[in-house]
């Protein structure tokens, strides 16, 4: 639903500002914050200008404590507030992990719906930057598997500013995760290739104002019948550089909402194509892409005519010298399609 349909084009940095920017301006107990969020405006700058245009008592930095940061926001949600906080890097939430699984999950079903925790946690996720093995985990799966939590990473700069609005306003707590290697523009797993601007993409024509984009509700980000590929994030474009390679007709699934999942549109596709791809960014054990293979097996068993197939990244930290042997790139992701409409 959108209140306002000028588009112009913008970045996802400009696209999740904008989303604060909307947010604040219309729910005056929206609050943002977090580490250097303020005056300095993010890291990545995407609360930049923010605390200019609201004051220090709604877009205000934090000190160096996740838990602390949570914390605070688990106590504002209960009395009323909806804070928007951001965790630096998704590599530092796990000091905050105790709040979040034991307060922020636990406070409408403890208090039978008396509190609740309206709080959206924004962390930048993901490598393709040469972070290392503390700038580029991606940590969905240990949030996806917590009751009473939403999971949500987009993909593009349209669906993360409808999905950030839908967070701000939902009564639980969602973990928002941005992938950083989108931040500027698509990544199609080429490294060496020049870096293509958000400008030069339809998904990166924006709503000026209000709109949502639901957060259980998947999308087909490319039509196709030979297989289906269930992907998130960044994984989503490196899918379509696959098919496009390998001239394999995919339908690209973006789940967008990895928790509550839109299980009606994988099953709907894999009864289609009876094949099945996922693929992560993620370590390959425990990762979420298990819960999606099981689930796939579950309820489309019959329609299937090949095994499943899984691209992830590797059991081990994630190497800065071996980026691009860790990233799952469009060679790696490409050989599965190939398996699976050769089996």
């Amino acid at each position: 639903m959108a209140e306002n349909t000028v588009k112009t084009p913008m970045t996802m940095i400009q696209a999740l500002r904008s989303a604060m920017d909307v947010m604040l301006e219309k729910d005056e107990q929206v609050v943002v914050f977090g580490q250097d969020v303020g005056y300095f405006g993010g890291v990545f700058r995407c609360t930049e200008g923010l605390q200019k245009k609201y004051g220090t008592s709604r877009v205000f930095d934090t000190p160096i404590s996740e838990g602390g940061i949570v914390g605070v926001a688990i106590g504002m949600g209960a009395y009323g507030l909806r804070p928007c906080i951001e965790i630096q890097f998704a590599d530092y939430i796990y000091p905050a992990y105790d709040q979040i699984v034991s307060e922020a999950a636990r406070l409408r079903f403890r208090s039978a719906g008396d509190f609740t925790a309206p709080i959206t946690i924004r962390t930048p996720c993901g490598g393709g930057i040469y972070g290392g093995q503390t700038h580029s985990q991606s940590p969905e799966a240990v949030f996806a598997h917590v009751c009473g939590l939403r999971t949500v990473m987009p993909s593009n700069p349209y669906d993360a500013k409808g999905l950030l609005i839908s967070s701000i306003e939902n009564d639980d707590p969602v973990i928002f995760l941005e992938p950083k290697r989108l931040y500027n523009g698509p990544f199609d797993g080429h490294h060496d290739k020049p870096v293509v601007p958000w400008s030069q993409n339809p998904l990166g024509e924006v709503p000026e104002g209000y709109y949502t984009v639901p957060l259980d509700k998947a999308a087909i980000f490319r039509p196709g019948k030979q297989l289906t590929v269930l992907a998130y994030g960044t994984m989503v474009w490196v899918s379509e550089a696959a098919a496009r390679e390998t001239g394999i007709d995919a339908e690209i699934i973006d789940l967008r909402s990895l928790w509550p999942l839109d299980l009606a549109t994988i099953v709907e596709s894999v009864k289609k194509t009876g094949r099945c791809v996922v693929v992560h960014e993620a370590t390959r054990t425990c990762g979420f892409g298990a819960e999606l293979v099981s689930l796939v097996q579950e309820h489309c068993f019959y329609h299937l005519e090949a095994p499943i197939e899984r691209v992830t990244g590797w059991d081990t930290p994630y190497p800065h010298a071996q980026e691009w042997a860790y990233f799952p790139g469009p060679a790696r992701v490409g050989a599965a399609f190939k398996r699976a409409v050769e089996a």
